[in-house]
């Protein structure tokens, strides 16, 4: 696939993660108050909820077309910049206000990702052989055990040990999607890196979900951005054989953890309810 296609793949994964964060946060803070469950489903089901809902739907696609032609670390630092998307929606759609210090984090996530872009090179073979998938389904099994005893944790300690156990789900899901040979169901119902994603990623939602029960957006959305980030990119350096532009790898290094430290510093936008509960704060 031609790498300016998987490019724009990537930027498309991020804008639509973030207008669904912010589309779900506008249905959040426009339904009057409600605990319960019907409180719950009156969100769940009001049209920018399922609205933001299509556009997870199309950007876990686009994510997965941007896999197909670029290395690992290209794609998570796009999607990590998603938050920055959310932080520009959330100023017209949600009257939200960004500091002077948040719109400086916007803009490094875009000269960030603007300069892993430009370093990107081929991506490494998605060929593995059976050990590595093995490898990749004890990590899962290895995370969905974590996960379980972070919940046993003292509050300080289990929301960011969840909002981790979150990110490396998710990235669990990126290298599982970026070994499997094809889309064709044919090879998807034969290959176990398609039920890795499927079991990683609900590990993923459940443990990050969690996390965000507690209030503690900012702790668990900064631990999930490195898990999704960080891990996924470096096996795919280290395992996957992903490479930069000959000469390039100083600028594809200082442009992930600009655009990484950036979403890093937005954390405060990684989950609907923090958007709504911050607006008109600053």
């Amino acid at each position: 696939m031609p790498v300016i296609v998987s490019l724009l793949a990537a930027f498309a994964a991020a804008a639509l993660f973030g207008v669904a964060s912010a589309l779900q946060a506008y249905a959040a803070r426009t339904e009057p108050p409600d605990s319960g469950v019907r409180g719950l489903l009156r969100v769940v089901l009001r049209w920018p909820y399922l609205l933001g809902l299509a556009c997870d739907l199309g950007g876990f696609v686009a994510e997965i077309v941007a896999l197909r032609g670029l290395p690992l670390f290209v794609v998570q630092a796009a999607v990590a910049g998603s938050l920055a998307v959310t932080a520009v929606v959330a100023v017209p759609l949600l009257a939200a206000r960004l500091s002077v210090d948040e719109w400086i984090a916007v803009s490094g996530v875009c000269v960030g990702l603007a300069a892993v872009g430009f370093s990107a090179g081929t991506e490494g073979t998605p060929t593995v052989g059976p050990a590595f998938r093995w490898g990749l389904a004890v990590a899962t099994g290895v995370l969905i055990a974590a996960a379980w005893a972070a919940t046993r944790l003292p509050d300080r300690a289990r929301r960011p040990a969840l909002g981790l156990a979150g990110g490396l789900g998710f990235g669990i899901v990126a290298i599982a999607a970026r070994i499997l040979p094809g889309l064709a169901p044919a090879h998807l119902v034969r290959d176990p890196a398609a039920y890795l994603v499927v079991v990683a990623g609900v590990t993923a939602f459940a443990a990050f979900t969690t996390a965000l029960r507690t209030g503690a957006v900012a702790a668990a959305t900064a631990a999930m951005v490195l898990g999704e980030s960080v891990v996924p990119s470096a096996v795919g350096v280290l395992l996957l054989g992903d490479t930069t532009r000959p000469g390039y790898w100083p600028v594809a290094a200082g442009g992930f953890a600009l655009a990484v430290a950036s979403a890093l510093f937005l954390s405060r936008f990684g989950e609907p309810a923090s958007v709504s509960a911050d607006v008109g704060v600053r």
